[in-house]
């Protein structure tokens, strides 16, 4: 399978500019965020995963994934170790059970998306699998366009925002993720 470069939703300007009309859909989307073993983009050791309906949160799914090698880089960044994910499904193994969050979503939300694009398409690749046909939408960039917020890495953002972060562990940050989606809607970023 060859790598795709994964489609970034562009961000317009502020809807006042472009007369009202909504620019993405948001009625369904999913938040995620990996976290990753190594230096390789196909390291993902625990991916998290939010859908979000109707600027709702209706399901959050948190699950540590065997990666294809035992060496572990970044466990001071998340305290993952082979020790926890030795026992887990691959990637490839997991996909089936998880893939069904997508369905319907207009887009994947993610914080500094390429990342985490680039982490999907790897993993997808290594395992034979089509990696997920929605556009990706940063919420760095999203962060930035609204609040004008600098910097922004995730904690700075959830600080502005008063959001709860445990951050490098998966489901905090993914739900942060779809939380600052969710800001956005409501102040007209998006």
């Amino acid at each position: 399978m060859s790598p795709q470069t994964p489609k970034q939703i562009r961000l317009q300007p502020p809807r006042s500019a472009t007369r009202g009309k909504p620019k993405v859909e948001t009625d369904c989307f999913v938040a995620l965020d990996f976290e990753t073993a190594d230096y390789q983009q196909d390291s993902a050791c625990a991916l998290a995963l939010i859908r979000v309906e109707n600027h709702v949160i209706v399901q959050r799914e948190y699950r540590l994934i065997r990666t294809p090698r035992r060496h572990f880089v970044f466990t001071y960044i998340h305290g993952i170790t082979w020790d926890h994910v030795a026992g887990e499904p691959s990637f490839g193994e997991l996909w089936p059970q998880i893939k069904g969050m997508l369905d319907g979503a207009r887009f994947i939300a993610a914080h500094n998306a390429s990342f985490d694009a680039k982490v999907m398409h790897a993993c997808c690749g290594n395992a034979l699998i089509p990696p997920p046909e929605q556009p990706y939408l940063c919420t760095v960039k999203l962060s930035r366009q609204t609040w004008g917020i600098r910097p922004t890495k995730l904690p700075n953002v959830c600080h502005h925002l008063g959001l709860t972060l445990n951050h490098h562990e998966a489901l905090s940050d993914a739900e942060a993720c779809a939380n600052i989606v969710i800001a956005a809607i409501r102040d007209g970023g998006i």
